[in-house]
């Protein structure tokens, strides 16, 4: 979903070995340049060195990253040793949930709590817009609230907020979820008709793209 049409409805749109990737694009059309995924122009920096770095941008209140996420579960445990999955919290409408995915980071909770995030917003319709509201979440997940406030206006949390808002400079991330792989590629499931099971396909092609050139 590009960001310039954000609405409050409808705000935000492994290893395979070379046979695998060949029975995976033999049913279904093979990745088009442009098409279903483009080339960046100018590299982005990677900081998993030696590896193949593959981030995910989301933002929580986006229903296509809530409805992505079962997809992402069973996706994420076949990608191999050699590939380092990110995720990259975007703040198209403000920074309240980007700061949340970094402050849980910052305690080391992200990916124990990020469901719960998804869950308070899309089930529960809590959007958790500001402050006040965050902390009353954060204590029923049974979080130190000092330890959290302090992570939430800490230097680190800021570093990475600059950090993130950079990286979807540097891959020209107009809508979630979006893929970046490797500093060279962008994907998502808008790019190939709204299939979630498309786009990973895609990135697990650019994945192996990727190892044959460190070959």
């Amino acid at each position: 979903m590009n960001r310039r049409t954000f609405t409050q409805a409808a705000a935000c749109a492994s290893v395979l070995a070379s046979a695998s990737l060949t029975q995976v694009f033999a049913q279904a059309a093979a990745p088009d340049e442009g098409i279903d995924y483009r080339v960046l122009r100018e590299v982005v920096p990677t900081s998993s060195q030696g590896k193949i770095e593959v981030l995910e941008f989301f933002w929580y209140a986006c229903p296509h990253c809530y409805h992505l996420e079962p997809h992402l579960a069973r996706w994420k445990p076949a990608l191999g040793p050699d590939v380092a999955f990110k995720r990259i919290h975007v703040a198209f409408r403000g920074d309240t949930h980007q700061k949340i995915f970094y402050t849980l980071e910052a305690l080391g909770r992200a990916e124990a709590l990020t469901a719960k995030v998804f869950e308070e917003i899309h089930q529960r319709n809590n959007p958790l817009a500001g402050l006040p509201e965050v902390l009353d979440w954060a204590k029923r997940q049974g979080l130190d609230l000092q330890k959290f406030e302090a992570a939430w206006n800490s230097f680190g949390v800021q570093t990475q907020q600059k950090r993130a808002n950079a990286l979807v400079a540097g891959y020209r991330v107009e809508g979630v979820p979006t893929f970046g792989i490797n500093g060279r590629y962008v994907t998502s499931p808008a790019m190939v008709g709204g299939s979630h099971t498309r786009a990973l396909q895609i990135v697990d092609f650019l994945i192996a793209q990727e190892r044959k050139v460190k070959r």
